[in-house]
């Protein structure tokens, strides 16, 4: 295993390099292009760093939720089907809480500057 350095900050320091020096350089089609492949390599530095403690933790709370352990994959469908059969509602303790979690952890993956999810995310380290 190496210890320096790590996958998320290789990703972040070639997004850096091509938002800084190459993005410049380039105009319409080419820079648009760059911008979205530097914003892909952002979003898996984030995934990278922030996805195994977010998977515990919602392995951990369908887990709870359903009264059984299993694999992440197979837990998130078994709550599905139990929702779409109507076995699970917004009333089943928990599943309203599990559900905003997963949502939030997700946000702070894919869309970290979205304001609402800036909101809510601050409204969490606030209580």
């Amino acid at each position: 295993m190496q210890d320096a350095p790590q996958p998320a900050d290789l990703l972040s320091a070639v997004a850096h390099y091509l938002r800084e020096q190459l993005l410049p350089t380039l105009t319409g089609h080419h820079a648009f292009q760059l911008r979205v492949s530097c914003n892909a390599l952002d979003l898996v530095a984030r995934q990278i760093v922030q996805e195994p403690a977010a998977n515990d933790a919602e392995l951990e709370r369908l887990t709870k939720l359903l009264g059984h352990g299993g694999a992440l994959a197979d837990l998130n469908a078994e709550l599905s089907q139990k929702i779409a059969n109507g076995e699970v509602t917004l009333e089943t303790p928990g599943l309203s809480d599990h559900l905003w979690a997963t949502t939030l952890a997700k946000l702070a993956v894919d869309q970290p500057q979205y304001g609402p999810y800036r909101h809510e995310a601050g409204r969490g380290t606030q209580q």
